[in-house]
């Protein structure tokens, strides 16, 4: 299996992606060789920028790159193309453990200046393997604005074996400064034809079910694979989508944002049990404290940087859980405006047809682009820091007036 086959529906990126291994290649075999390499028309350079819409893949193609990079198959020098899958440098790459490549991501608000300089730090270092010290950063839209400046340096004058690989959900979420140093590749939403089959050879998913939640996510590729799987996330969606008929009057659209908010905090309530109390356990342990005694002096500072980093991840996976929901809300009234204009558009959310028929059949396309508008405007206004419960109602009150 090529590293290139996770790559869903990219078949323009994976040309380009490839071509540029296969120049790395040869730069690196040139080099090796005490030969002079030839860099006039090469496609491969040293920082590149992925964005897409959430679910296209923007990490899965910066992973399948940073192992193309590092792939020692002997078939390359019979004239396979890098990134086989089977090696060893493919292999560590795809799975976390390469020496030379560093996967960045956060599951925090943002981004800071020191970790960005220690990122920085890294890339200076030659490759321990001998070709490539490649540096992913997965949440480039979440870099401070400080931090986007210690990157810029780096990103200006990098080291001769270093590659930044960027992922983003769009240009305007990077620095106008750093994109402009890197080569840009747009991922598309892969079609949901491509997803269902992903699912289907790759997870052992039943057709019927990976179709049913390929079409339900509209191509994104990690939620179909958890609807498929996790019977939570189900009931989430369902939820969800039940909130369009219980907006009739105030108190209904009070209660509905209520119980959006607490199934946000419950999901970021779990996340953060399955995660928390063993980062507390290891940082005790690092710390000396012996089993179930009171901490060393002077320890109580890094106790404190743990748990200040807790609540922020818990803050950023509850707007995350409640982002999604918001998502899918749109959904729903985007199939309501395809039923109402009479389209033939394959409907995302086919398993509540006569919710949306209801919705449909009670309102004008006008009312429903003003909902939409709506889950819009509250999408925007938490990524502003909006009290999140009085967002959300202002949100269930415009979808009842429509």
């Amino acid at each position: 299996m090529a590293v290139w086959d996770d790559m869903v529906g990219q078949e323009r990126v994976q040309t380009e992606l490839a071509a540029a291994a296969r120049d790395a290649d040869a730069r690196v075999t040139a080099e090796h060789a005490s030969a002079q390499a030839s860099t006039a028309a090469s496609r491969m350079t040293h920082a590149w920028l992925f964005t897409g819409p959430p679910g296209s893949g923007r990490a899965t193609a910066a992973r399948a790159f940073a192992a193309a990079l590092q792939c020692t198959s002997p078939d390359r020098a019979l004239g396979g193309v890098p990134g086989c899958g089977f090696c060893d440098g493919c292999h560590t790459s795809l799975v976390g453990t390469h020496a030379d490549v560093e996967v960045i991501r956060t599951d925090l608000l943002s981004i800071g200046v020191a970790q960005t300089r220690d990122l920085v730090r890294r890339a200076q270092l030659s490759p321990a393997g001998g070709r490539w010290q490649v540096i992913i950063l997965e949440d480039a839209d979440r870099l401070t604005e400080g931090a986007g400046n210690v990157l810029l340096k780096a990103v200006e004058e990098p080291a001769p074996r270093t590659v930044w690989l960027l992922c983003a959900p769009s240009l305007e979420d990077v620095l106008p400064t750093i994109r402009s140093r890197c080569r840009h590749l747009t991922l598309r939403t892969p079609p949901v034809a491509a997803v269902a089959d992903v699912l289907i050879r790759r997870d052992g998913i039943e057709p019927d079910v990976a179709a049913s939640v390929a079409r339900a996510t509209q191509g994104h590729i990690g939620r179909a694979r958890r609807l498929a799987t996790d019977e939570r996330a189900r009931a989430r969606r369902a939820a969800v989508l039940k909130l369009p008929l219980r907006v009739d009057d105030i108190g209904g659209c009070l209660k509905a944002a209520q119980e959006l908010i607490d199934a946000a905090a419950e999901d970021a309530q779990q996340f953060a049990e399955e995660i928390d109390i063993k980062e507390t356990e290891d940082l005790k342990a690092a710390l000396g404290a012996a089993a179930g005694g009171r901490m060393p002096r002077g320890t109580a500072g890094a106790m404190k940087d743990l748990e200040d980093k807790q609540k922020r991840r818990k803050t950023r996976t509850q707007r995350d859980s409640l982002d999604l929901a918001l998502t899918d809300l749109t959904g729903f009234y985007r199939d309501v405006l395809a039923l109402q204009l009479g389209s033939s558009v394959e409907l995302a959310n086919e398993d509540v047809r006569d919710s949306l028929d209801r919705i449909a059949r009670a309102s004008t396309p006008e009312s429903t682009l003003r909902r939409i508008e709506a889950v819009v405007a509250c999408r925007q206004a938490l990524e502003s820091n909006v009290a999140q419960l009085l967002a959300i109602e202002a949100m269930t009150v415009a979808l009842r007036a429509g």
